[in-house]
Parts: structure tokens; sequence; C-alpha cells
């Protein structure tokens, strides 16, 4: 008799292409964010094989704060013409003229939390009732906390205390009018999965991820990247360094490490070798203990 076994790998992509379907069969507005990182690329490359050859069924949802790598926005648009999907962009900059949101201002200035009334905004105007995202529960002790089917209320909160019990694989998507649900069909990967996923589906990635020589400032343990948005301290100064990124969000608060992992079997080896976090180079995370938690119950991703 014939056995038929999935590896690892398999079974993560099977629940993920499962939770994806589920969401287009339950909802009618869906959408995908996508930031650009590796995470995002991985759950559009999931969304691509789930209704292969058709499209993928629902727009990209993408928060522009003005303040991203060069890179990251090259990259977001050619994937965007290769698979010939619709564009969403909020964003942060139209936000803070039509004063909707307020740049944040001194040396440590951001505008990541700029980003919740921007993505709120592209929810509400767009009609969407369910924005996949890359989130996964190891990243980060509050995305630990959430449910693959994570529902917000009208105002777009989230309420980690109230969450809908998901067992056997069934997701409950009910929702009165004005509310919304984030969905994580990748929550149970982690960031090993990911860079094993992408080494096996040869999945195309921006450049910032490899090795390459930058020039940075080292501040609070990580390497930040200089760029005009970055202001110097007292006593720092621009060095350059062959560096890579292991998670990306706007240029002013993503820290690089030194690394000379210049392929991706290289990453893999990195990563299963090292001993800390990969969000441990973002200092919009540093700002309090519970920062992450704090912005995800206002309607952060």
């Amino acid at each position: 008799m014939h056995k038929y076994y999935l590896t690892h790998l398999q079974e993560l992509e099977s629940e993920a292409i499962y939770v994806i379907r589920e969401v287009v069969a339950q909802f009618d507005r869906p959408a995908i964010l996508f930031s650009g990182g590796k995470d995002s690329i991985v759950v559009t490359h999931l969304a691509r094989k789930a209704f292969w050859p058709a499209k993928i069924p629902m727009p990209l949802i993408h928060i522009d704060t003005g303040h991203n790598f060069p890179e990251t926005m090259a990259f977001r648009d050619k994937l965007v013409d290769d698979l010939g999907v619709q564009l969403i962009v909020g964003s942060v900059q139209e936000a803070i003229d039509k004063g909707r949101a307020v740049e944040e201002s001194g040396i440590n200035a951001s505008r990541n939390e700029l980003q919740i009334v921007t993505l709120l905004d592209a929810i509400e105007g767009n009609k969407i009732d369910a924005a996949i995202g890359g989130a996964r529960r190891d990243e980060e002790k509050a995305r630990s906390k959430e449910r693959f089917f994570s529902h917000r209320d009208e105002f777009g909160q989230w309420d980690p205390k109230n969450q809908r019990p998901e067992l056997w694989n069934i997701f409950n998507g009910r929702k009165r009018m004005g509310e919304h649900f984030r969905v994580f069909p990748i929550s149970n990967w982690t960031e090993m999965d990911i860079w094993n996923y992408i080494l096996q589906e040869n999945i195309a990635i921006p450049s910032l991820y490899f090795a390459h020589n930058r020039e940075a400032v080292y501040r609070d343990g990580t390497w930040l990247p200089a760029s005009e948005f970055l202001v110097l301290r007292d006593g720092e100064k621009i060095e350059n360094k062959l560096m890579r990124f292991r998670t990306l969000g706007d240029i002013t608060i993503t820290g690089g490490i030194e690394s000379d992992a210049d392929t991706l079997e290289k990453i893999v080896a990195e990563v299963s070798a090292t001993r800390s976090t990969e969000r441990g180079n973002r200092s919009d995370d540093k700002r309090s203990d519970t920062s992450m938690e704090d912005r995800k119950k206002q309607g952060y991703f």
C-alpha cells in the first residue's frame, strides 16, 4: 500500500493555502497587505499557488511612508507588474498633509506609527473586509497572541483578550457592518521556515536581504543605514560596512547586521546559527516592552 507523507514545509504550505482559500470563500473584498518584506512576498507567492492558473483574485495594499528603501519600492513595482494584480497604495504623506496624522519630531522620529491611520483609511476607503498579512507568531510576543482570523472592530482595533476559538481548522469570519478581519496564513511558520521555503521555491526577494556594502551608523546595538532622514547624534560617524537586513521596514528604523551571506544558502546557514530575534534590529520595537501590542490594538499590521 502506497503511503503519502508531507514534509514539514509542505504541511505549512498546505495550511497557509487552505487559510487563503478560506478568506476568498468567506469574504467579499479581501486584500493582501504587502510591505515588500520576505513574509509578505511568501504570502503573495502562496496566494499565487492557491489560485493558479488564475490570477490572484485580490489586490495588494502597500502603505507608503515616504521613508521606504528605494530597493523595496522597485521590487514592489516589478512584482505587481509580473503578477498583473491591482496595487492599492496608502500614502502617509497624504495623511499628514490632510491633518489625519502628525509628523513626529526629534532625533528618533519615525513614521512607523503613522501607518496606522493610513492603513485604516485604505481599508475603509476600499471596503476591504479581510486583510491578509505576513505576521508570524515567532516574530514578537504580541503577534504570538493572534489567531489565524483576527477580528477588528468598527474602529479597526484589536482586543487580544477577546478572540474567537479556532478548533479543527474551522474559522469564524462573521462580522458586523464596518468591522473587518486581519488574516495571518503563515502564523505557524518560523524565520527558518521562511528562508527554507524561499530557497526551495526559488522566490525572488529584494537585494537588501543579501550582503552588500552600505554606509551606516552604529546605534543602539545595530547598524542603521545612512539616508537623508537620518539625524546623527554627537559622536556618531558614518562607516562603510558589509551588511544585510533580516527584516525590512522604513529605512529610518530598520537596522542591519554585519554579514557576508550573499546567497540563499548562506542566509539559511546564518539564520540556523543565530541566537537573536530578527526584530531585535527594529528600533520601533524598542520604544517600550509593549510597543508592538500597543500599536496593534490601535490597528497596526
